[in-house]
């Protein structure tokens, strides 16, 4: 009986040490990589509407992009005599462009998990840039753990950006829904004026107005 005891005690005592290494790690991780993966996490949730830029050299970048019920990528490009036309991309189009950036993430020439390759390219490509964007972690999540815990990808996403006040608009956007997703769940069960019904209105009503 006592050595069954101090086997228990032991076991307690390794469950915990696990559980402060593992918060330890994750700890770590959300400090490197904590506006990114805010975004990818919301918009798995939520859904995201994306608008990406083509420029003159061919490259991409993303120019806005905010939570909506439905996900969306809209391309801006412009036309033979500059002006600029915006058209929403058909689900056929990004299922093509996704099976393209499945085969270059496995060849090792992908823009997101190879910098060499970005640079030499002179840019991401529009599958590419999908990808970095919030739509990226719903439209790309077949192809899974292979790009999104790629360090190589969370260190080229903030560049996908068309300048750093447009990354930090996501960030901010994807974070406020995430917030306001939240509240009701805090104050289910809460009843009189204070209680959750306001919270769930707001967030329906910020939810419409953003797609």
């Amino acid at each position: 009986m006592k050595h069954i005891k101090t086997l228990k005690e032991i076991s307690k005592i390794s469950g915990v040490g696990a559980i402060l290494i593992f918060g330890l790690a994750a700890c770590g991780n959300t400090e490197q990589s904590s506006g990114g993966s805010a975004v990818q996490e919301a918009s798995q949730k939520q859904g995201a509407t994306v608008f990406i830029e083509k420029n003159s050299d061919g490259s991409y970048k993303i120019a806005d992009e905010f939570p909506s019920n439905e996900t969306r990528v809209f391309l801006r490009e412009p036309g033979a005599d500059g002006a600029i036309s915006e058209r929403l991309l058909s689900q056929s189009e990004l299922d093509k462009l996704m099976q393209e950036e499945n085969a270059k993430i496995d060849a090792g020439t992908s823009g997101l998990t190879n910098q060499n390759a970005s640079v030499s390219g002179g840019g991401m490509s529009l599958g590419e840039t999908i990808l970095a964007s919030a739509a990226g972690a719903i439209i790309g999540s077949w192809i899974g753990s292979k790009l999104f815990n790629s360090p190589g990808y969370q260190n080229q996403r903030q560049g996908a950006y068309k300048n750093p006040s447009a990354y930090n608009r996501s960030v901010n956007s994807f974070n406020k829904a995430g917030t306001a997703a939240a509240s009701p769940k805090a104050n289910a069960g809460k009843s009189g004026f204070f209680g959750g019904n306001k919270a769930a209105t707001s967030s329906s009503t910020s939810t419409t107005s953003g797609g």
